[in-house]
Formats: structure tokens, sequence, C-alpha cells
């Protein structure tokens, strides 16, 4: 971890620590970790679980167990694609299948440059107005595979 991943690291944790008599807040912490860093570097365990009266055990179970908690970095755009029935009913897979082949990768990775990280998720829960893409924090519904290119031009 750089210096400045633990610099970073050591504020996102202050701001999280459990004051008494509320126990730690471990998915409060791991997401205020993964805001500052973009990632929750697992060699970062040890002094979450120590600043957080945890064990190693339970920030780990956490970090494992909620998707949305990353252990490595994502390409500078993070591209979430549902994949729940709804968006896969009203051609998601055409949709999916439209990003993978104008950023060039396959879901899970990240593309040479580091500019997009593609993933599937399981359901936005967007499903009126599916299929639904997520771009970083920005939601969009009743995405068809032609407005793809327009759609990631927006994010170079």
């Amino acid at each position: 971890m750089t210096t400045r991943d633990r610099s970073g690291l050591a504020e996102a944790l202050e701001a999280c620590r459990p004051l008494p008599p509320d126990g730690p807040n471990i998915l409060k912490a791991l997401l205020a970790v993964q805001s500052a860093l973009g990632h929750v570097p697992p060699s970062a365990i040890p002094q979450i679980a120590q600043a957080l009266g945890a064990t190693e055990a339970q920030i780990a179970g956490v970090l494992s167990y909620y998707s949305d908690l990353r252990t490595q970095s994502t390409g500078r755009h993070l591209i979430r694609v549902c994949t729940g029935e709804s968006c896969m009913a009203n051609q998601g897979g055409r949709v999916f299948r439209a990003i993978q082949d104008h950023v060039g990768v396959a879901a899970g990775r990240t593309t040479s440059e580091g500019r997009f990280t593609l993933e599937q998720m399981s359901c936005v829960g967007n499903c009126a107005v599916s299929p639904t893409v997520m771009i970083d924090e920005d939601l969009h519904g009743r995405v068809i595979h032609s407005d793809i290119p327009s759609l990631l031009e927006h994010y170079r």
C-alpha cells in the first residue's frame, strides 16, 4: 500500500471509529475505505480490524459477502449491467454483449488503458425501465444495444 493509500485509509477509518455503546459498523467502514481508495486492499484488513475493535475474520467476512465491495481497483468508470429477470427478458443480454464488443473486455475485466471495468449485477431494482445499465453511479434505463456507443462516449 502506498503512503497516499495509508493516509486515505487512516482518514476513512477515523470517520467510522465506533463510539460506545455502539459496536463497530464494519460495512460502513469498508464502504468508507473503498470510497477513499477505490477498493479495500486485503493488506489493510488487520488495520481495519484494529481500528474497529473487530476481528480480521469479521472484516474479511463482510468484505467477501457484499458484492459492491472490491478488493481490487477498477477502471476510471465502472459499468454494471443488470442481469435480473426483467432486464434479461428485455434484451439485457444483447445490451451486455454490445458493451463487451464496444469496450473490448469480458465481464470482470478492465480495459488495458484502465478506462472501463465491466461487471454484471444480479438486480438493480429498476425493472420498470429494463434493461438497465449503471455507469459509475449513473443509472440508465431502457437501454438498447444500438445506444451503447453514444452512451459510453459521455464517459471517455
